[in-house]
Order: C-alpha cells, then structure tokens, then sequence
C-alpha cells in the first residue's frame, strides 16, 4: 500500500512538472515553433489559444502602438502588456530569460537587427504582406521586419526657453538650451541622432567625426540633457529641446496640452530610420506574437502608424489625407537621408556607443 502511494505521488509530481513546463513557454532547450509553415488560420487559431502577448520595447505612447493594441485585442480577444526599455536591453532580455522566457515581440532599431539574428534571439514570420514590403526592410525568412520609419524631428517647448526654436542642427549649435537625445550607449535613437548630426556638420556614416566634435562642444558647455526622451518628462517641462523621431514627437506634443511646442524636422542631416519587430525565439506566447506582426503590417496596423506621424512601409498603402493633414507633410522630409544598409548601420551605431562612450560621457562628468 505505502509503495502504491507513493508511485502515485511521483506520478502526479511528474504531471505537474509536466504541466508547468508546458506553462513556461518555449525554453532553451525546445525546437521553437516554424510560424512560416503555419496557416494564418493555424495563427489565429493558436494567438486565440495562447490568450496574451507580452512585449518589450512597443508602449502605448510610441508610434501610436496603444490603438494597435487595443485592435488586437478587440477583433481576437488577445491581451496585451509592454515593458518598455531599449533596443540594446530587449534582446538583452531575449536572451536571458531563454530557459524560462516571458516575453514574446520586441521593435529593434535597424542597427541591431544583424546581433538579432547573429545571437540567434529570434525566430521569422514573414505574414501574408511579404511581398509588399521593400527587401531592405525585412530579413531572411522573416527574422526581422519594420513597419514604419520615421525621420529626425525636433520638439521644442517654447514655455520653459528664450531661445527661438530651431530649425536645423546648425540653430541648436548657436542656441543656449539643453537638448535631449535619449541613450546613445545602448537606444537606436540616441545613435540614430548622433548620426544625424554626422551628416548636418559635413560628415556620414564613414566620418563621424564632425558629430563627435558638435557633441563635445554641448558636453564642455553643459549643453547635453542626460534623461531619457519621455513622455513623462516631457509632460513634466523637463525637456527644454527633444530629438526623437517624427511619430514620437507629434505623439509627445499631442499628449501633452500643458506646453506649447514647435515640432519640426531639422533642414540639415535629418536621416530616415525604422525600427523592425523581432519575434523571440523562445517566445512563450509565439503564435499571438506572429498574429501581432500581422495586424501591424495589415491595413489598419499601418495607418495606426500613419497617425502618429510615422511613414508605413509597404509600398500598396494609401495614407488618408486628413492623417496626412494632421501629422507632418510629406515635404518636410523629403531631404531626409534614408538608412537602407542594415549591416552598415549596425557599424556605425557600434562605433557611435564606443565613442560616446569614451569621447563624450567623460566630458559629462566633469
């Protein structure tokens, strides 16, 4: 009797352990779903299952990701929650959680697509607008795809300065407030910003020295804001001058009323930039982090991006007009400089962190 009960113990201890493992999504140690050889309806019908997705890097306030979200949910009764943090930290995240991951989908900026995929942190889902979407923005197999690009945008609060607001990088060297240009070591729009000034002073991806010099100059003059670009700190009248993307400067100004500001994309060095989505390779939930991707880059999850400033990145939509009317025409950044080449990218935002890292956070100190 004592052997049968306890075989039975160890047979519902072995259940549960079972079962839990079944909890904990996709380890390390498991061959992780092929979404690519999927149905869409196998898709949805598995994101129904699996119940939530779970991101990082996507909160309500960026790119207007809040009303996609709300979407998701509604049409197929997926939850949803979003730990916000860099693109550096995110695949940090991916990797560290492998043997009992949590999250499922992260926005990378462009540069760190190549380490996405040399680090072996995601699996592909190429979704059923493949061929809609231009080659450079999307990996092999769907290991990476942007939706939307954006271009260098200042936003300025006129409230808390005297200066006039600029218009080009070359303004922000003569002027006298602090400016904000978000994480340099570790953020893609910090790097992205850098670059920016790269090309305003004479240089590109191949010289950067002339940013470095710009940077040095703000640094020795106590000119560099070293918070994070926020919404919170914007709405706070923390951020005297903000460099952040188009769709996250109309989204800042638009959420916050209390502040007058002038948002606008500088004459000189604006690049054009997007961010690519990543699916976890041991996503826990993976088929509603596929069924995310697809209503991104789905008609509405496009124009959701649209409307809060960002460019859409297959080729066959129309952005209405009074979106367009709303947010920044199209001829403010038509001289914006496109960043196709990934692997350069990835480069130069590696050589931007070093730099910054050894050039101007000393300089900061002081």
């Amino acid at each position: 009797m004592y052997k049968k009960l306890i075989f039975k113990v160890v047979v519902l201890v072995m259940l549960a352990s079972l079962v839990l493992a079944g909890c904990a999504g996709q380890g390390a140690d498991e061959e992780a779903v092929n979404l690519n050889e999927a149905t869409l309806e196998q898709i949805i019908d598995g994101a129904k299952k699996e119940g939530h997705v779970e991101s990082v890097g996507m909160p309500d306030s960026w790119a207007n990701w809040g009303e996609t979200w709300q979407e998701l949910t509604a049409e197929y009764g997926i939850t949803h929650a979003d730990t916000d943090m860099s693109s550096a930290e995110e695949l940090n995240m991916f990797e560290n959680e492998k043997d009992a991951p949590t999250k499922d989908i992260g926005d990378v900026g462009l540069a760190f697509t190549s380490e996405a995929i040399s680090r072996d942190l995601v699996q592909g889902y190429k979704t059923s607008y493949w061929d809609a979407v231009p080659d450079w923005a999307k990996g092999p197999d769907g290991l990476w795809m942007i939706a939307y690009t954006g271009a260098t945008t200042f936003i300025y609060n006129e409230d808390i300065t005297d200066d006039a607001a600029p218009t080009s990088w070359a303004d922000v060297r003569a002027g006298t407030y602090k400016i904000t240009i978000g994480d340099v070591i570790g953020g893609a729009t910090g790097q992205a910003n850098v670059l920016s000034t790269a090309y305003a002073f004479g240089g590109d991806m191949d010289n950067l020295d002339p940013a470095f010099e710009f940077w040095a100059e703000m640094a020795k003059a106590g000119r560099i804001d070293q918070g994070d670009i926020l919404l919170q700190r914007i709405q706070a009248g923390e951020v005297q001058l903000g460099v952040t993307w188009s769709y996250n400067a109309l989204t800042y100004r638009n959420e916050t009323p209390n502040y007058t500001f002038t948002v606008g994309v500088p004459q000189d060095g604006a690049i054009l930039s997007g961010y690519a989505s990543v699916i976890n390779k041991y996503a826990p939930h993976p088929f509603a982090a596929a069924l995310a991707r697809e209503y991104i880059f789905s008609d509405e999850g496009q124009i959701n991006l649209a409307k809060a400033g960002a460019v859409p990145t297959r080729t066959d939509i129309t952005i209405p007009q009074d979106i367009q009317d709303a947010t920044l025409q199209q001829a403010s950044y038509a001289n914006a400089i496109p960043i196709t080449d990934a692997a350069k990218y990835a480069e130069v935002g590696a050589e931007i962190s070093k730099r910054w890292e050894e050039e101007i956070i000393p300089l900061m100190s002081n």
